[in-house]
């Protein structure tokens, strides 16, 4: 997204900072700074509030921070799935993860807690000052209102999965206010409060797709296609009701996209999926935003590890690569698991663009930006620039698919929302007629596991179904007993919460009691 007006606003405010004038002692006690920024003196002009907004945005950025040494905040929820494992084991609290013994103290826990609410106060800040702003453009103001309610149902949509109840702040907290210090509210009230915000953004008059970056209208019905399955599953399981919402929602998204395969649609290759200059376009709904002159690409630790793969020689960190087991659940012949064309590559090129070498291994590749890092003959631009996917549209045919079968079993629709997942990886798919739905759904649900992992989902289908791909015999175990070939750790009924930060609950007593299973 554009940040130039904010980072222009943002040097006014400083250079004011730095001008002074001759005062005396008491003059100085006396006078308001005008260069001293207050949400009061700030949200005065349109400029502030866009200003604001991409503060919002920019905190999005959190799941891209380290989490110390070879580890970044995103491996929480690659980790804990099962479908990775490391290669360099020097960062306990990733250890932890992966091995299931994380608590309160884990660093990826607390930072997670802690960016979401930020995003969360940002957002608060936004919806509460902005509408007072005159004279601003009423077009505008709305479509800012409804970006800063999307973001902020996308941030609770995330706390409600990890933590289930949870504080429910809506408006600018300071020292004095009432609830500075809350205590949870249930998972109904927040999900509440999701619905709430993305219906609102629904009819703020958003473009259907932005290629800044910015919400856009097929981002907004996504996610709350996205609300409604999970509230459809477990463990609210609001069932029927909630499966037919999702499917509508996400039926929505389809038929523009099927009358706009321009704007929406599968990309033809997955190599199109980490390409940089299609980033925020086509298949790609909604991102993270990353350049490398605010923030570059985070998922470095995805990289083979001290491996010539780019520019910078024998370099990444191999903290998340995939086990052997995932990779080799995938079909024969699926192109999501071939060599330099899938999401896994087992070979590149020296230094990114020199001859061609063999990795020893499968990795993942699905984040691996050949503009940056370069490719056969071709040197990289040493800026990583790519973003980071969160919605992407095969995602939204696997909602629908999924969503439309439990409502009333497999229909033409349903097969053909999943089929074109499969003819993309260049599968042959059984006729709509051999399908049962129990079969449908898990058939569906393994194109999840397969198209969308290592993208921060599959520990929420996990959670969601009480279900876990098993890789060895290609069916579904309970959540509950059901063991991470990563670890040879089983997953407890405890791991479907993660724990409250230890600090936050000494800083906060209304945040008792802990999740069960954790120390308190």
């Amino acid at each position: 997204m554009n940040f130039d007006r904010f980072k222009h606003i943002s040097r006014v405010f400083f250079s004011g900072a730095l001008v002074f004038t001759t005062f005396s002692c008491s003059d100085f006690l006396d006078e308001v700074a005008p260069s001293n920024l207050t949400p009061e003196s700030f949200y005065t002009i349109p400029d502030h509030a866009e200003a604001a907004i991409a503060s919002v945005y920019a905190d999005t950025r959190f799941i891209g921070d380290g989490a110390g040494i070879f580890s970044s905040n995103w491996q929480l929820l690659e980790a804990i799935t099962g479908t990775s494992t490391t290669e360099t084991a020097q960062n306990s609290d990733l250890n932890n993860l992966y091995g299931l013994v994380f608590d309160g103290n884990t660093q990826h826990v607390i930072n997670y807690w802690n960016g979401l609410y930020k995003v969360v106060a940002q957002a608060n800040q936004v919806l509460e000052k902005v509408p007072a702003i005159t004279p601003m453009d009423e077009a505008q103001k709305k479509k800012i209102l409804g970006e800063a309610r999307f973001l902020r149902a996308w941030a609770y949509f995330y706390i409600v999965r990890l933590w289930g109840d949870a504080p429910l702040i809506t408006k600018p907290q300071t020292a004095s206010s009432e609830n500075f210090l809350p205590s949870r509210a249930s998972q109904e009230e927040v999900y509440k409060l999701i619905v709430d915000d993305l219906i609102a953004a629904e009819g703020a008059g958003l473009a259907w797709m932005n290629s800044n970056g910015r919400v856009s209208q097929a981002a907004v019905k996504s996610l709350l296609a996205k609300v409604y399955l999970t509230m459809a599953g477990f463990p609210l399981s609001k069932g029927a009701s909630h499966y037919t919402l999702a499917a509508n929602k996400a039926k929505e998204v389809i038929t523009y996209a099927n009358s706009n395969p321009a704007s929406i649609n599968l990309f033809a290759t997955y190599g199109d999926v980490h390409k940089e200059s299609l980033k925020n376009t086509v298949e790609h709904i909604f991102m993270l935003q990353y350049n490398t002159l605010v923030a570059a690409n985070p998922m470095d630790n995805m990289y083979p590890n001290f491996k010539p793969v780019t520019y910078n020689g024998p370099s990444g960190t191999g903290s998340t690569v995939p086990t052997q087991q995932f990779y080799k659940s995938y079909e024969a012949g699926d192109l999501r698991a071939k060599d330099r064309e899938g999401y896994f590559y087992s070979s590149y090129f020296t230094n990114g663009n020199g001859a061609l070498f063999d990795l020893g291994a499968p990795y993942i590749f699905k984040h691996f930006n050949i503009t940056a890092n370069g490719t056969s003959g071709v040197a990289g631009t040493r800026n990583n620039n790519l973003n980071v996917p969160l919605i992407r549209y095969a995602e939204v045919l696997l909602i629908f698919a999924e969503a439309q079968n439990e409502v009333g079993g497999p229909n033409q629709e349903a097969y053909d929302a999943m089929k074109r997942i499969r003819d993309r990886a260049t599968l042959a798919t059984p006729a709509l007629g051999t399908f049962t739905q129990a079969s449908f759904r898990e058939a569906v649900w393994r194109e999840r596991w397969h198209e969308l992992c290592y993208e921060g989902i599959t520990w929420f289908d996990m959670v969601r179904l009480r279900k876990v791909y098993n890789e060895t015999t290609n069916g579904f175990d309970n959540f509950v007993g059901h063991v991470n070939l990563s670890s040879k750790q089983a997953l407890a009924e405890k791991h479907l919460l993660l724990p409250l930060g230890k600090q936050e609950m000494l800083n906060n007593p209304n945040l008792k009691p802990q999740n069960p299973g954790y120390p308190n």
